[in-house]
């Protein structure tokens, strides 16, 4: 693949020596003319040092993702070393059996990220042009990880409005069941991974949902933005003394309830009620002895922040005044722009607001399958913290 020269503007190189992957479109300079969505660009400093090498995405606010600040061949052999070197970060017991295999910029595979669901791959795009790449991702991921089939989503504004199921395609091998049943950590559940958020499931969540199974024995449980239920499994099945669990989704709660019984739990014996959970919290009477909040990202850019900062704030103030005294709280942020410190003082402020006195316990992440460069601080998008209410 023919390589395009990418030059930046007069002191732009600072983030890139920094070796941080991304290159905004407002540090370009000049790009070659017959560029393509995918090409391999050669990235220089205005006086035409060489900088590395990486994806265009000239339409997009990230413009360049950089694979290397090498001047070496972007081909096949170069992925395949990528590709090696994440399967050797992972090792799970049989017990589970859907992780993700490569988190993009963690990975030093900036824009890729691969899912598996038992013997099903899940590749997802976060730049466009990855289709002409595509035919040598899916060789590696045959040759490397030996699936029976494997798929691609692509994110974007415009495959999202379109509704479920939009910007999924099949690319090699067997075509998936409607519904994929995975292990993790002995629990079952069902994966829609055609229509289910991000890849099918969230997987970032696992360590977490297994630290609530161990907090939740003999507790009153409220789960809330519950979506298939992953997290109310796990407290039933630690011995929870009651589990409600909250979604605005009908679809969702239905395989919640599927999820439940594939474990052995008749969803008979726990609550599901389908609610916007804003509107619960100020209804609700009833208090918890643990209080899992895990809502969507309310930050989807950085204009977005001090909204965003309002919406945790609120929702997390309505949840410290629904725990009990000395009841636990594991919160949540899926949104790569609220830092830890900002969400450290936004719990700060609901706990104020709520006048309850609150203990951070523990701070929460995803497991090791979702590596962080520490060039890449956006990379540690989820973060968490255990808390305990007086």
């Amino acid at each position: 693949m023919t390589e395009i020269n990418v030059v930046l503007k007069p002191g732009k190189e600072k983030p890139v020596l920094g070796r941080h992957p991304w290159i905004f479109s407002g540090a370009i300079e000049l790009i070659d003319e017959d560029f393509r969505d995918g090409d391999i660009v050669r990235v220089s400093s205005s006086d035409r040092r060489f900088l590395g090498k990486g994806f265009l995405s000239p339409r997009a606010d990230i413009a360049v993702r950089l694979l290397t600040v090498r001047d070496e061949p972007i081909d096949g052999d170069f992925f395949k070393k990528r590709f090696v070197r994440a399967k050797e970060l992972r090792s799970f017991s049989a017990d589970t059996n859907a992780y993700r295999l490569i988190n993009a910029e963690g990975d030093f595979l900036p824009g890729l990220v691969v899912d598996r669901y038992d013997d099903y791959l899940v590749l997802q795009s976060l730049f466009t042009g990855l289709s002409r790449w595509e035919g040598i991702f899916a060789k590696l991921l045959k040759e490397i990880f030996s699936p029976k089939g494997i798929y691609k989503k692509t994110a974007s504004e415009e495959t999202r409005s379109q509704g479920p199921g939009a910007g999924f395609e099949h690319i090699w091998g067997e075509e998936c069941p409607s519904y994929v049943e995975i292990k993790e950590n002995g629990h079952a559940f069902i994966v829609n991974i055609r229509e289910g958020q991000k890849t099918g499931f969230f997987l970032d969540q696992r360590e977490n949902r297994k630290l609530a199974g161990e907090l939740a024995k003999e507790k009153r449980v409220l789960n809330t933005f519950a979506y298939t239920g992953s997290f109310s499994v796990y407290a039933a099945q630690g011995g929870a003394s009651s589990v409600l669990s909250v979604e605005s989704s009908e679809s969702a709660i239905e395989t919640a309830k599927e999820n439940f019984r594939r474990n052995g739990l008749d969803p008979e014996n726990f609550g599901f009620k389908r609610a916007d959970m804003l509107d619960e919290f100020r209804k609700m009477q009833d208090k918890f002895d643990l209080v899992i909040l895990d809502p969507p990202a309310f930050a989807k850019s950085k204009n977005h922040i001090i909204q965003a900062s309002r919406g945790y704030k609120d929702i997390n103030m309505q949840a410290i005044r629904h725990i009990a005294p000395d009841g636990w709280l594991m919160t949540f942020s899926c949104s790569s722009y609220v830092s830890h410190e900002l969400f450290k003082q936004i719990i700060f402020a609901a706990a104020k607001d709520a006048g309850r006195n609150l203990q951070i316990i523990r701070r929460l992440s995803p497991g090791p399958d979702h590596p962080v460069s520490i060039f890449h601080p956006e990379g540690e998008y989820l973060k968490g913290l255990l808390c305990r209410v007086e």
